[in-house]
């Protein structure tokens, strides 16, 4: 992604509007606005207890949009405060909208929710962003970005962000956020971004703690929005940092793979299923490996390793029919499979592969029947037979499963 510093283009003035309060606890979000003339821009503040600098805040966004000569307001989506941060940024001028439901990404929906702006600007309320690069966050916007990050990890001021979020935990998360999702995106986390409002309907944003800032990204790099980034500075925070380390890390790389059923199911599901089979195959035909015999201990964990194998497979095909059908995300490899194969295919291999395993298990029956029903020394072939029935079970059963998640109606598109 190309580094973007470009000067923003001459705006009429107007006012910034006037101070207004709005709660939206349980109304409809956006209804109550005294102004009907929509800005250029909406600068959107999430606020949790930051009475020490959310005026400060406030100020310094009018002024850079002033400044810059744009058309624009300032959202502050207050997080049910308990220090008057809400009024303090209504006395200094902005539009306050009060979430009582906690959370990063709560506070930011209710923000988006009312902002009227052809592009949206996302910054904290901690002064560690220098809210005088909008106009160049607008820029990129303007030349034909739809998501714009911030990139801080080349400026980053003494005792603004802790040596292991710098050095492991960012570097770590967005580098596994780009192995997953090819985002480009050098500081997935950056909290200063900007978008086009007109792309929130594709960006279908839900989550509600700090792993909004990855879906977003996640989000914009499915549905193929141009993502830009631009450097800044980060400043020491002014105030009590609300991040915890450890969870909301955890946070962000559940979320991750929640989003990537092909790395969370799929890959390590065919990964034990080959393993499994080389242990089966190893036993199975009495080649020696690494210099010794393999019997039946490696068979049954050859067996086990196909079983699960298999049903997290399952588990991920039904996974990525989902987010197909219900989330919009949509890969090429589905869409084939989809062209391919029905559920008739599915019922068939499953079928097959049991009856396998019934046709080797009579085998065994009738082996023991004819020796007097003495004792079963035939452990290797009943154990495969088991598994056969088994994976047959699990694959017959997943086709109705992946057939029944498929009955969507056109609406749910």
């Amino acid at each position: 992604m190309g580094w973007l510093d470009q000067p923003s283009r001459s705006r009429s003035r107007r006012p910034l509007g006037f101070a207004l309060v709005i709660t939206l606890a349980d109304e409809p979000f956006g209804e109550a606005r005294l102004d009907a003339r929509a800005p250029t821009v909406s600068v959107v503040i999430p606020c949790l207890n930051e009475s020490r600098c959310i005026a400060a805040c406030v100020t310094a966004a009018r002024a850079a949009l002033v400044g810059a000569g744009i058309d624009g307001e300032v959202i502050v989506a207050d997080n049910a405060s308990e220090d008057g941060s809400a009024q303090l940024a209504a006395d200094a001028g902005a539009l306050v909208v009060t979430e009582r439901r906690r959370g990063y990404g709560s506070a930011y929906l209710a923000g988006f929710a009312v902002a009227r702006g052809e592009y949206v600007v996302m910054a904290d309320a901690d002064l560690t962003y220098d809210f005088a690069e909008i106009p160049r966050f607008v820029s990129a916007l303007e030349a034909g970005a739809d998501l714009v990050v911030g990139d801080r990890m080349d400026n980053i001021q003494p005792g603004a962000m802790p040596w292991l979020h710098r050095y492991v935990g960012n570097p770590l998360l967005s580098g596994f956020l780009n192995v997953l999702f090819k985002t480009g995106v050098r500081d997935a986390h950056c909290g200063m971004r900007a978008f086009r409002r007109s792309a929130l309907t594709a960006l279908d944003l839900r989550t509600t703690g700090m792993e909004f800032a990855s879906e977003m990204v996640i989000r914009a790099a499915k549905v193929k929005l141009r993502i830009e980034q631009v450097p800044i500075v980060y400043r020491p925070r002014d105030g009590e940092s609300k991040l915890s380390t450890f969870r909301d890390g955890w946070r962000h790389l559940r979320f991750l793979l929640l989003h990537s059923p092909m790395y969370l199911f799929i890959l390590p599901g065919l990964l034990m299923f080959i393993l499994g089979t080389i242990a089966s195959a190893t036993v199975l035909s009495g080649i020696e490996l690494l210099g010794r015999g393999w019997y039946l201990h490696a068979l049954i964990a050859g067996s086990l390793f196909e079983i699960v194998g298999v049903q997290v497979i399952g588990m991920g095909l039904c996974a990525q029919t989902y987010a197909a059908y219900f989330m919009g995300d949509h890969r090429q490899w589905l869409t084939g499979m989809r062209r391919r194969f029905r559920l008739e295919h599915g019922l068939l291999l499953g079928f097959a592969v049991g009856l396998a395993g019934v046709v080797l298990g009579a085998t065994v029956v009738v082996h023991w029947i004819s020796s007097g029903f003495g004792a079963l020394n035939d452990e290797e072939r009943a154990l495969v037979a088991s598994s056969l029935i088994i994976v047959g079970m699990q694959i017959f059963f997943t086709s109705f499963l992946l057939s029944i998640i498929g009955l969507r109606r056109v609406e749910h598109r």
